[in-house]
């Protein structure tokens, strides 16, 4: 399907779901589409999705398209503590399947779990890049093959970043990083290890000084301010800016879950990377008002 067929296709679409007010909302990435459903009842969000569903299966009839159910998923999230039995979604009266949730969700290289923790993602990407390691043994040891120097290049071009892909998901403020910066931390000594041809007992400390490796958590910081400062660059159009407050996004063209429609309660209660990103931009361009008393002239 070509980009503007599927652009005028997810146009009717979300109008026809709009109409029908039905709240749901619409996530596409070339042929991949995204149903987000949020309810507080996992029932009453299954309805939404089966009720979105039908309403997709005859749009596409009517555009003599077909609906692959094999690749059909669903997944729930929950803020409930400890397991919980999340229900099928039965489609088999539109001709599809029972659909049956998922532990783990991976969309364009990201993986969720249902708690958000992203501990599958975070073990994923650790153990891939402790295995390129472990690979790269075969370029040189102590005594013959690459140098150090170029051993440690190798390791920065092509394994740290695969091992942070998508770092932004679980490195934010107030984030439990035990757990992935204890990976992280071991596949980052196994390097170390290598690099310099060291003994297993050497002290990670030191061996990432003498290879000069700053510390993952270190490098994870100077990453995040990176984006965080990219983030500031882009137009006010974009759907990140959107998501922020004025005056970074475009209060014409504000995202319904757009951090300026919050109350100061319930921002204290959000954490992620956005979030993070908003509030470093007004340490960096403080807001003022030009008509404050302070700013007349002769005060």
């Amino acid at each position: 399907m070509s980009t503007l067929y599927l652009s005028s296709f997810l146009y009717i679409l979300e109008k026809c779901l709009k109409n029908l007010k039905i709240p749901i909302s619409i996530i596409s990435f070339v042929d991949d589409g995204l149903f987000i459903s949020q309810d507080k009842s996992f029932n009453i969000s299954n309805s939404h999705l089966f009720y979105s569903y039908n309403v997709m299966t005859n749009l596409l009839d009517k555009f003599g398209l077909i609906v692959e159910y094999s690749k059909t998923d669903v997944f729930h999230f929950s803020r409930l503590h400890g397991l919980f039995n999340s229900p099928s979604l039965d489609l088999l009266s539109l001709g599809g399947p029972i659909l049956l949730p998922k532990n783990s969700w991976k969309y364009l290289g990201f993986i969720f779990d249902r708690k958000l923790t992203f501990h599958q993602h975070i073990d994923f990407y650790s153990n891939r890049a402790l295995s390129l390691v472990k690979c790269m043994k075969l370029l040189g040891n102590s005594s013959h093959g690459i140098t150090p120097l170029q051993k440690c290049l190798l390791y920065r071009c092509c394994i740290l970043p695969i091992a942070l892909y998508g770092f932004q998901l679980w490195f934010y403020h107030h984030a439990l990083l035990s757990y992935p910066l204890k990976a992280l931390g071991n596949m980052q000594r196994k390097a170390a290890i290598w690099i310099l041809g060291a003994f297993k007992t050497s002290p990670s400390e030191g061996i990432e000084a003498i290879t000069g490796l700053i510390p993952i958590k270190l490098h994870l910081q100077k990453l995040g301010d990176r984006v965080q400062l990219q983030a500031l660059s882009l137009s006010v159009n974009h759907i990140i800016c959107t998501l922020m407050d004025s005056p970074f996004g475009s209060p014409y063209n504000c995202h319904p879950s757009s951090l300026s429609n919050f109350t100061d309660h319930q921002r204290k209660n959000i954490k992620g990377h956005l979030v993070d990103t908003n509030n470093r931009s007004h340490r960096l361009f403080p807001a003022f008002s030009p008509t404050h008393p302070e700013l007349s002239p002769g005060s």
